[in-house]
Formats: C-alpha cells, structure tokens, sequence
C-alpha cells in the first residue's frame, strides 16, 4: 500500500504485529515474536522446571557428543593398527614364501 491509503486504512501508528496464542500474548520484535511482560498465565515454578530439565538435557547431549566423537576416534585408530598388522602379515607370508 502507497502511505496515503496505509495512513487511511492503518493509521499514523500501527504499531508491533501482536498475537494471542493459548491465552499468551505475543509480539513481533526485531525479527522475533516476544512474550509481552505479564503475559505469561503459566506456573512461574513451572517454567523453572522446564528450563532446568532443558539446561540438564543440552549438558547430557554434549556429553553423549563428546563420548560419541572419542568413541569414533578409538575406532580409528583400532582400525588403522588393524590394517598395518594385515599390511605386515601379508608382507611375512610374502617373505617366508621366498625362502622356500
């Protein structure tokens, strides 16, 4: 719309997209939808719960990364001294089949 019919249709101010989701209102700030401060009709102890149960299964996930990478690691490296002992039993077979 041109600013004409904006003003018109709109007003001078239309200010922040807002909604309301699940009795929470919500409005659009710098790209993010925010909850408006009060809004929130959920249990405060709640909420404390759910953000350290969330704090506790983000630290258990990097945990499980980092066992999971060191895991991958020990693999390797069992699998690169595998191929070296097949490389040198090849290479003594190889040998004592020449002397004979």
């Amino acid at each position: 719309l041109d600013r004409s019919t904006r003003e018109i249709e709109l007003g001078l101010e239309y200010g922040l997209p807002t909604m309301n989701l699940a009795g929470q209102s919500l409005k659009f700030e710098n790209g993010q939808w925010v909850a408006e401060s009060g809004s929130f009709t959920g249990d405060r102890r709640e909420m404390q719960r759910l953000r350290k149960r969330n704090q506790q299964l983000e630290e258990e996930n990097n945990l499980l990364r980092l066992k999971v990478d060191i895991l991958l690691d020990m693999l390797s490296e069992t699998t690169a001294e595998s191929h070296l002992m097949e490389k040198e039993l090849e290479e003594l077979k190889s040998h004592s089949r020449r002397r004979k």
